[in-house]
């Protein structure tokens, strides 16, 4: 499985750095697209993008050099990672440890301080940010699945990094999403920080058939990206959705696991990347208030390879997805990895 993250997520980030130098990134080097696709087994389904360039591409050749170095393979599932002030890298691990990494590959002991998860599955200790003052006030954000009456949600919390960093002081849960549910699918979940100082949050809809359809209902959090305050509380300038019990926690709706969330360092709009169901990756830019379709719409099939719902890919509406992939494999699935980077171009991956 690792092999096979590593290879997706860098062409997820290769789309996601040519979609940030269309908008104004600097950029060495262009090179035009040329030759077949680099996938070359047949797509699950024949269903037809609704733009070119929506899916399947043409592959890359490139002079820009790629080197690669592993900082360390002693972490046990890292999940989240966010980099600190000082360049060392905060990272959480499913099971329910946060540590601090160095560049040189460094890894520091677990804070004590942070609240049991449910790490069953998919769920655990899951996305991370730190406070945008946090030289001043040392405030790290994330996000877990948690034990509550009738199943597991999905929580936002936040606490101090104590001066000694051993632990964290004054750990909160200050959201939480409301449908518990007792599966383990699907909970999201990453967290960042938008240029309002707003915290964003993308929640999954929980996998399970019947849950899913409360991606499209505007008084449910699964399926959805939140946009909340440093207290929890929604954010007053979020979008309005205008049905009966809308949420006003409420940023983007309809989305299936989304776990890959981003701010353009220049242009400051929010990228999204969300897993399909069997085919049906998305790579979505964010429209506050906007619905992104699932799972009335999508590119992909149930993994029976039945269709899901009326088979639509597109709908008045409803938003369609920058790119999208079409081949997944019963054998390896796909992941999406968290990559963070530097302003002196380096990156660094989950």
């Amino acid at each position: 499985m690792t092999l096979y993250r590593i290879i997706y997520g860098l062409i997820v980030v290769g789309f996601l750095l040519q979609a940030c130098n269309k908008r104004g990134a600097p950029n060495e080097e262009t090179a035009p697209m040329t030759g077949n696709p680099v996938e070359s087994n047949p797509p699950n389904t024949n269903y037809k993008p609704a733009f070119t360039g929506q899916t399947r591409v043409g592959g890359v050749h490139t002079k820009n050099a790629i080197q690669t170095r592993i900082v360390t393979s002693a972490l046990s599932s890292p999940w989240g990672i966010a980099a600190l002030p000082d360049g060392r890298l905060l990272v959480t691990e499913k099971a329910g440890r946060m540590r601090i990494v160095t560049t040189n590959g460094t890894v520091g002991n677990a804070l004590t301080g942070i609240p049991s998860v449910n790490n069953a599955g998919q769920g655990g200790l899951l996305g991370v940010c730190i406070d945008p003052s946090f030289v001043a006030n040392q405030m790290l954000y994330w996000v877990f699945s948690e034990n509550v009456t009738r199943g597991t949600i999905t929580s936002v919390a936040k606490g101090r990094l104590a001066e000694n960093e051993s632990r964290v002081e004054g750990a909160t849960v200050i959201y939480r999403s409301n449908n518990p549910h007792s599966g383990s699918l699907h909970y999201g979940s990453r967290i960042i920080f938008d240029q309002e100082g707003q915290l964003l949050v993308s929640i999954g809809e929980r996998s399970d058939l019947a849950k899913r359809l409360r991606a499209q209902l505007v008084n449910s959090s699964l399926g959805k990206v939140i946009r909340i305050n440093t207290n929890g509380q929604p954010a007053s300038s979020n979008p309005p959705f205008l049905q009966v019990g809308a949420l006003p926690e409420l940023f983007t709706m309809g989305h299936r696991n989304p776990q890959g969330l981003a701010m353009h360092p220049v242009s400051k709009e929010i990228w999204l990347s969300e897993h399909g169901p069997r085919g049906g990756d998305e790579v979505n830019l964010l429209r506050a208030g906007a619905n992104y379709g699932w799972p009335t719409i999508t590119y992909g099939i149930e993994y029976s390879g039945q269709t899901i719902g009326l088979g639509l890919q597109q709908q008045d509406g409803l938003e369609q997805p920058v790119y999208y992939w079409v081949r997944w494999s019963l054998q390896v699935g796909c992941h999406f990895t968290r990559v963070i980077g530097y302003p002196n171009g380096n990156t660094i991956s989950l």
